[in-house]
């Protein structure tokens, strides 16, 4: 692997509680990570979930096991990170291995995703979007975009959208997705 398509796999601490004194429970990579092989420079991350009214103290469990269904329930969340490659890469790549691979590692989530717009998806989710490395372009319906930098941060309402990195540099998003209920 190339320095271009290196991506490294976050590190998670996680605090408790044991006998009344405030813990580390664990701390080391992220147990729900993924780097794609069919996605050079591609990883998705669920570094932790919540029920929708979580208990504390929390359970020593993992709460986010690899396969994890990653739409949440209403009022349950799930918390994300993610490298996106340049376009340029997905371009390049066989979207069928990309779709097989990411139905193992993204179930729910990639389901969302349309076949005849790629990139574009809609999820029952408000998700607070956190830029934390690179430049991204959300685009919405009928193309509307905007350019998002290292430190913006997008309120995502359950609308139909895509990410789109034009750049030549990988890009790392943050994402506390919430499940939500859509009214009529």
């Amino acid at each position: 692997m190339n320095r271009a398509t290196e991506v490294r796999i976050p590190r998670r601490v996680v605090t408790g509680i044991k006998d009344g004194k405030s813990v580390f429970v664990s701390d080391g990579p992220t147990a729900n990570a993924h780097v794609y092989a069919s996605v050079p420079g591609h990883l998705t991350s669920v570094v932790y979930a919540t029920a929708a009214k979580p208990v504390l103290p929390q359970d020593h469990a993992e709460q986010a096991p690899p396969q994890i269904m990653i739409t949440p329930e209403p009022g349950a969340t799930k918390l994300m990170i993610v490298v996106f490659p340049p376009d340029s890469v997905f371009a390049a790549i066989d979207h069928q291995a990309a779709f097989e691979e990411q139905a193992i590692h993204i179930p729910g989530l990639i389901q969302a995703f349309e076949p005849d717009a790629p990139g574009m998806h809609t999820t029952d989710t408000v998700d607070y979007d956190i830029v934390l490395d690179g430049e991204i372009w959300l685009e919405l319906d009928d193309g509307a975009e905007t350019l998002l930098k290292q430190g913006d941060v997008v309120v995502q309402c359950g609308t139909r959208h895509a990410w789109r990195n034009k750049g030549d540099k990988p890009a790392t998003l943050c994402f506390v997705l919430i499940g939500a209920e859509r009214g009529s």
